[in-house]
């Protein structure tokens, strides 16, 4: 290529990528000072989205348009063509995902999940959410393929490796088995509503919200804002407590023991009070029942109703706490006790351990209620 040609050339490219900057520009800044209107929001996300993708499809198209319109630089024109159709496969790529982006959160926009009752909405967020990272990795695939078909040496490739492509396949997939079953997994999921984004679940032991739902992984956020990542084949395979699969709403429980003395009306009175006066209690279901007994104490049982689970933990901690306050304050007596040096030992008998393995029974069963989540 002569000096004057390539002077001829970076001119032209200057020029035309000069031009295109400039278009970019102008229709960001359009885009913006329209999303600043009330009815046009989209256009805001379309410009966080899209605007540097956009940008980068006319600097291609600009840079292109230059070199085509220099003659006289011999096999350099062709290098450029095709480095060009690649950036420009790999641009376009890159919008029609931020595309898919703007889609998304058009649609989270009709979908607010700060309502009482979300379980739909959730349920079409996740499954919006599963389908555009499912349609961006299609996306992608295809333009990596089309990179490679622009190659004159891979296409020959390719077609003699044809005759071993199910060979080939086939070792891919044994290989690739566990990452192609979570995919599975990841899809069923979200299409079959078993798990949604914002779900309360109970999972190796922790209870947490479902954060992040992806082809291959979940991503729990425990009480304690850890983060317990799964995959998504777990969910298929091993059960586990969703709380609010057909409804936010929960039936909270508190387990007391207390003793045979216990005036159980005033306690089932006090507790009426107490789940009355809270805010966390919805106004729907509650209850105070004596479930069980032991050799030293009665279980009493109360059951309230909260919004979600967060609210139904706060809401048994108030009732436990309260409780245990009043019985402390107005009935010592319903306290559970201990019983040792009450009992005389017997010689020869087991008599002497009986009353402290049951009293040590008693206090663990005290101490496993109040923890109990």
């Amino acid at each position: 290529m002569s000096r004057d040609a390539a002077l001829h050339l970076a001119g032209s490219i200057v020029g035309w990528a000069g031009a295109a900057l400039l278009l970019g520009w102008l229709s960001g800044w359009a885009v913006r000072r329209m999303s600043r209107r009330r009815h046009y929001r989209l256009l805001g996300m379309v410009y966080r989205r899209c605007h540097r993708a956009w940008m980068s499809v006319l600097l291609v198209v600009a840079i292109d348009s230059a070199v085509t319109e220099v003659d006289g630089i011999g096999g350099i024109g062709d290098v450029l063509h095709h480095a060009l159709l690649l950036a420009l496969i790999g641009a376009t790529t890159w919008l029609a995902v931020g595309v898919l982006h703007v889609v998304e959160d058009a649609a989270f926009l009709r979908l607010r999940v700060d309502v009482a009752d979300n379980r739909r909405t959730r349920r079409a967020r996740t499954q919006i959410d599963v389908l555009r990272r499912l349609v961006s990795a299609l996306l992608i695939a295809l333009a990596l393929g089309a990179m490679f078909m622009t190659f004159t040496p891979l296409r020959a490739l390719g077609a003699s490796l044809l005759a071993s492509a199910g060979v080939a396949g086939a070792i891919a997939g044994l290989a690739a088995q566990t990452t192609l079953r979570n995919v599975v997994a990841g899809l069923q999921l979200a299409l079959t509503n078993q798990l949604r984004l914002g779900d309360a679940v109970v999972v190796e032991q922790e209870w947490g919200r479902v954060e992040e739902l992806t082809l291959t992984h979940v991503a729990v956020r425990l009480w304690d804002e850890r983060r317990l990542m799964l995959p998504t084949g777990y969910f298929i395979s091993t059960p586990f407590e969703n709380w609010t699969r057909d409804e936010s709403r929960v039936l909270g429980t508190v387990l007391l023991h207390v003793d045979y003395r216990a005036p159980v009306a005033q306690l089932r009175a006090e507790a009426r009070r107490i789940v009355e006066r809270s805010s966390l209690w919805d106004r729907r279901d509650w209850a105070f029942q004596v479930v069980d007994s032991t050799q030293t104490t009665m279980v009493v049982r109360v059951l309230a109703s909260a919004a979600d689970g967060p609210t139904s933990w706060e809401l048994r901690c108030e009732i436990r706490e309260e409780l245990i306050a009043f019985m402390s304050v107005e009935h010592p007596e319903a306290l559970p006790r201990r019983l040792d040096g009450l009992v005389q030992p017997v010689e020869g008998s087991d008599t002497a351990t009986a009353p402290r393995a049951t009293a040590q029974g008693r206090d663990d069963g005290i101490s496993a209620a109040s923890r109990s989540p």
